[in-house]
């Protein structure tokens, strides 16, 4: 009941923000009659493609929907090649009229490939999380934009939940001395700690920081939220949790920080020098939104000084990122490639989602409201 409560709330809140920003320009979304050239970006799977039957989200196997897509007369062009003016996906900009991408391995859709995009109608989004289109030029252009909310939100909470963990308890260092042939219960025992009664806040209290609270709550924690809407008091009750309504009161409270808010122009760098400066010395700090809601530089001085004493995510800027990324090389970090969302079973709601939304689009129905980022023009007020 409870976990029913978190989702039907989340999605009231999306459906509550209303306020759409309108464009005077709309290119028209449903599909007319005739093929469709339809690409999708997704991260190769390589040796691994054929390993699993449910491997859904990589090039080869496509989301599942070749046959399907093909078997009605539509073209379906599928790569991992989406960087540089030579790019596989730069060749099909021009004749387009869907791109399906992902947040694990972005294809940037700039307003420079909007404007050359002539038939594009809509840009869907296999899983949660669109900032890696160009929003206003989107928008401007008449475009749809579209994710599959909610495909991967238990992901993603349970995938927060054990890098929490795995900072409280020093995990990473115990786990190196195994395969180093090591045993230094010290080195390990001397910065771990029990997770029962630390203050955790999430920055966001969405579909996934919802679900993240709720799978803290058996842990004891002190349990903090700050959003643009406050709960329901008997969803509050529920999960445990105590409304912040000024961020910068609730930040230096936290021993755990998690991030749960979308990049938009007013998240893009908000943990800076100064911000983090402010912060509880010491602090850990979950970032599976998205890495340019740090400021790089000012995360990994911080780990290296110690005030940030550990910090986990995967999520980067750019994506992938570079050899030379100075998280990659800062201490007490627990970093991974953008894998929460992407699990097996993920993988299969948000390809199960992409079909759904394929069928309606070529029938000229709606998508579910709370799916829509940017619909015929108007974009999302939480995007602003």
């Amino acid at each position: 009941m409870a976990m029913k409560r978190v989702v039907v709330s989340a999605i009231r809140s999306f459906a509550s923000s209303g306020n759409l920003a309108s464009s005077p320009l709309a290119r028209h979304f449903h599909a007319s009659a005739g093929s469709k050239k339809i690409v999708g970006v997704f991260y190769k799977g390589n040796e691994y493609a054929a390993m699993n039957p449910n491997f859904v989200g990589c090039v080869e196997n496509a989301l599942g929907i070749r046959n399907w897509l093909e078997s009605q007369g539509h073209q379906y062009i599928v790569t991992d090649d989406k960087e540089g003016p030579d790019c596989e996906l730069e060749k099909h900009i021009p004749d387009l009229h869907v791109l399906i991408t992902t947040p694990f391995h972005p294809a940037y859709v700039t307003a420079e490939r909007i404007k050359k995009a002539k038939n594009l109608q809509l840009l869907l989004t296999a899983g949660i999380g669109s900032d890696h289109v160009d929003l206003k030029a989107a928008a401007a252009a008449g475009l749809t934009v579209a994710e599959i909310t909610g495909s991967n939100t238990v992901s993603v909470a349970e995938d927060e939940l054990m890098r929490i963990l795995i900072l409280v308890r020093n995990f990473l260092p115990g786990h190196h001395q195994v395969i180093k042939g090591e045993w230094n219960v010290a080195g390990i025992a001397y910065r771990a700690y029990d997770l029962e009664a630390k203050t955790v806040g999430t920055v966001g209290a969405g579909r996934i920081g919802r679900l993240l609270l709720q799978r803290l709550k058996p842990f004891n924690c002190n349990l903090l939220y700050h959003d643009r809407l406050k709960m329901e008091p008997e969803l509050e009750k529920e999960l445990g949790a105590k409304y912040e309504e000024d961020l910068d009161a609730m930040l230096p409270k936290c021993d755990i920080i998690v991030i749960n808010m979308p990049l938009t122009e007013k998240t893009k760098g908000m943990f800076n020098k100064d911000l983090i400066a402010k912060l509880k010395k010491g602090v850990l700090i979950v970032n599976n939104a998205r890495g340019a809601i740090m400021d790089t530089q000012a995360v990994a001085d911080a780990c290296a000084s110690g005030h940030i004493a550990g910090y986990s995510g995967d999520v980067w800027n750019p994506q992938p990122a570079p050899k030379d990324h100075p998280w990659r090389y800062m201490p007490n970090q627990a970093m991974t490639p953008h894998i929460s969302g992407t699990t097996i079973d993920g993988q299969l709601r948000y390809a199960a989602g992409v079909k759904d939304m394929l069928e309606r689009y070529f029938k000229g129905e709606d998508f579910p409201p709370q799916n829509y980022i940017v619909k015929e023009g108007k974009l999302a007020s939480q995007y602003r």
